[in-house]
């Protein structure tokens, strides 16, 4: 788990080199995916399980303020018991690490059988999802030996900022000088997350052990930032064995704030795009609920950006992450909790790439 957590710029490097042409999409490998994107004449429905609905969710925000295609977000296993009526100009699009999910191969089969226009995106290159999807987009994660998912995950967001940016670009929502500045900002993404990977092991590593104690968490996120605690949730439950449940910030004072004591840390994504006026707002109501929870005992272990003092001064600990843009801010947070997963795993003796009850390919429903 820790070797493919490293691999990760890699990856992004190999991604960005399969699909972009210095700053340009690649015609060849882009084609289909721009043929596919035209035939979104109403919204795109994502139907994914586990890590690869996370992705999706996190897609959801990025399509829609992008291009402003309307995208519903689906349970694959929830997905094949839906009434086809409400669906009729959707086009569907499956994400699955293994291309071999049951529910979401399923719900492929399904969304063809009703005459929708279909996408995978998959690692396995040869499996039965990209073979029977219209539209295949593999990312370039390579084989994923640990059970829990990281490098495949961080690939299927990359996958899907790539698309949202051609749907974009489809819909005229977004001028060349505008597709320029995006492309070459990612360009220098593999460098900034390998620079980071050594101090976030670091830190974390040190982190990790003032949690000993701790069996229950709660993961909070904004935005694109909620999708990102549903994942590091999901990763500290499935890696250390461990209680931790994700849920937008907003919604803590709805319920599950009677939960909150020194003995359940919040693990509170507060990171911020200041050329971003909607994420500069998130950013500040994000310090307002820390000074609450701080007034209320709270145990706080924030995301942040670097040198970012106003969120230290609110933290018990603080992980720190590089500035860039919003729809990128993702793919560097959630390897500090991929992170935070392996430690507290590890620290307690746990088998991280075999976890108990877990397969990598969930293969009957």
């Amino acid at each position: 788990m820790l070797r493919e957590i490293y691999e990760q710029p890699e990856m992004i490097a190999a991604t960005l080199d399969r699909y972009l042409d210095g700053n340009n999409f690649r015609a060849a490998d882009c084609s289909s995916l721009r043929g596919w994107i035209r035939e979104a004449s109403g919204e795109i429905v994502i139907a994914a399980s586990g890590s690869s609905r996370h992705a999706g969710l996190v897609a959801e925000l990025m399509f829609e303020d992008l291009s402003g295609i309307a995208v519903d977000v689906e349970y694959a296993s929830e997905y094949c018991y839906r009434s086809e009526k409400a669906l009729k100009d959707a086009v569907v699009m499956v994400i699955s690490q293994s291309g071999e999910t049951a529910d979401t191969l399923a719900a492929l089969r399904k969304a063809k059988l009703a005459g929708h226009a279909t996408l995978a995106i998959i690692n396995v290159a040869n499996s039965s999802m990209a073979s029977e999807a219209d539209v295949a987009f593999p990312t370039e994660a390579g084989r994923e030996r640990a059970i829990p998912a990281t490098k495949s995950f961080t690939g299927q967001l990359l996958n899907l900022y790539l698309l949202s940016l051609l749907a974009a670009e489809e819909r005229e929502a977004i001028t060349p000088k505008e597709m320029q500045a995006l492309l070459v900002e990612l360009s220098v993404l593999p460098e900034r997350i390998r620079s980071q990977l050594p101090e976030w092991e670091r830190s974390v590593q040190t982190i990790a052990t003032r949690y000993l104690s701790a069996k229950n968490f709660l993961f909070l996120g904004r935005g694109v930032h909620y999708a990102v605690a549903r994942e590091g949730a999901l990763k500290l439950k499935e890696s250390a064995y461990l209680h931790a449940e994700g849920y937008p910030s907003g919604e803590l004072k709805h319920g599950p704030n009677a939960l909150v004591s020194d003995a359940t840390p919040l693990v509170m994504i507060a990171t911020v795009d200041r050329s971003d006026m909607g994420s500069v707002e998130r950013y500040r109501k994000n310090l307002h609920l820390m000074r609450d929870m701080r007034e209320q005992g709270a145990n706080i272990l924030a995301i942040a950006n670097t040198d970012d003092s106003e969120v230290a001064a609110l933290a018990t600990n603080v992980i720190f992450v590089d500035q860039t843009r919003e729809a990128l801010l993702p793919l560097s947070e959630v390897i500090p909790l991929q992170l935070f997963a392996y430690f507290m795993a590890v620290q307690d003796g746990i088998d991280v790439d075999h976890p108990r009850n877990l397969t990598k390919a969930v293969l009957a429903e």
